[in-house]
């Protein structure tokens, strides 16, 4: 299968990176041209003017289609790192917030497959906050008998994230079949699993996911503001037992060591998800997520399905390569999936 890559980096001149890093700052982070100015160290005038030049050479659209020099140069490193088809690094949001964070990464996701998606593809999608951000950005011409299939359960008090949303959405938009999962993320044992799977119809969903041309997740970290935590999807007695579990990563709702392994609870044989092992088996997997506190639950998800495709920040980039830094010599790089 070709590779999803949409071209070569490009190193950019001094001029061009500050011209980048003001037109993201101010349209995709919102600050203000004299926030802006503040930031760059230059004039509001400046700002300006270095704002106009990016809208003449079109680097501005609904989104900035060039990262800049220093978030090329990391993405090299990673991809060299960890064995990647591309890695995309978009600059780290002022605040560093959550939210912040999954809007930056989650329009750079937006973007990427907007452009990658080709015809008669099968892709299969997880959810949380930075693919929900992702919908911003992604504007793919509509393609031919793709589908697109849920890989894991929803939640019955729906806030911010809706998976069934987020799913039917990105068929809609590329005027592909959409293949909802549609049972609760967490059962209560093991036999309502697979009862739902073999008896209400769930079969079909696993059935095309080891067939996935395309997989896009993404990953949470376990602390006291973890995703699962803070959604009310995970008590503070069960984030306790999985921490001392192990636990360092929550990968579509599957709890994972620093090695990438299932890590000893519960959770994970009663969650309603495709299995991580059949995961691994897509031709290409996207992985998007940020933040520098993320970079070990970054880590072990490559270790568990791989990754073709890495959409992350500056800070998470910086905090990755520190960790490989680390582990030399006694950590080779991953090799690319095939």
């Amino acid at each position: 299968m070709a590779k999803l890559r949409r071209g070569t980096h490009t190193a950019y001149a001094e001029a061009a990176s500050l011209r980048l890093r003001a037109a993201w700052l101010y349209y995709n982070q919102g600050l203000t041209q004299k926030d802006v100015a503040e930031q760059l160290g230059i004039s509001r005038t400046t700002v300006i003017r270095l704002l106009d030049e990016a809208m003449k050479r079109s680097e501005v659209q609904i989104w900035i289609n060039d990262s800049v020099d220093v978030c090329v140069e990391l993405a090299v490193k990673l991809e060299r790192a960890f064995g990647l088809d591309e890695a995309i690094v978009v600059p780290a949001p002022v605040s560093g917030h959550a939210e912040a964070l999954a809007k930056s990464v989650g329009l750079a996701l937006g973007q990427f497959l907007s452009e990658a998606i080709p015809d008669d593809y099968t892709i299969g999608v997880g959810w949380g906050r930075t693919m929900t951000a992702s919908l911003a950005s992604f504007r793919p011409p509509r393609r031919n008998n793709c589908k697109v299939v849920s890989l894991l359960g929803g939640i019955v008090a729906v806030h911010q994230t809706n998976p069934i949303d987020y799913s039917w959405r990105l068929a809609s938009q590329l005027g592909a079949e959409c293949y909802m999962f549609l049972a609760p993320l967490l059962v209560d044992s093991v036999a309502t699993k697979q009862n739902l799977i073999e008896k209400c119809g769930l079969d079909a969903i696993y059935r095309l996911a080891e067939k996935l041309d395309l997989a896009i997740v993404s990953c949470g970290d376990i602390g006291p503001h973890s995703t699962s935590l803070s959604e009310g999807w995970i008590s503070k007695e069960e984030l306790k037992q999985l921490i001392n579990a192990g636990c360092v990563c929550d990968t579509m709702f599957n709890f994972l060591d620093e090695q990438g392994n299932n890590v000893d609870h519960s959770i994970n044989s009663r969650v309603m998800a495709v299995d991580l092992d059949t995961l691994r088996q897509a031709k290409h997997i996207v992985l998007a997520s940020g933040g520098a506190h993320r970079a070990i639950a970054i880590r072990a998800t490559i270790r568990r399905i791989g990754c073709n495709t890495l959409i992350t920040d500056e800070s998470a980039a910086h905090a990755l390569l520190e960790l490989v830094a680390r582990d030399e010599p006694s950590e080779l790089p991953m090799e690319a999936k095939s």
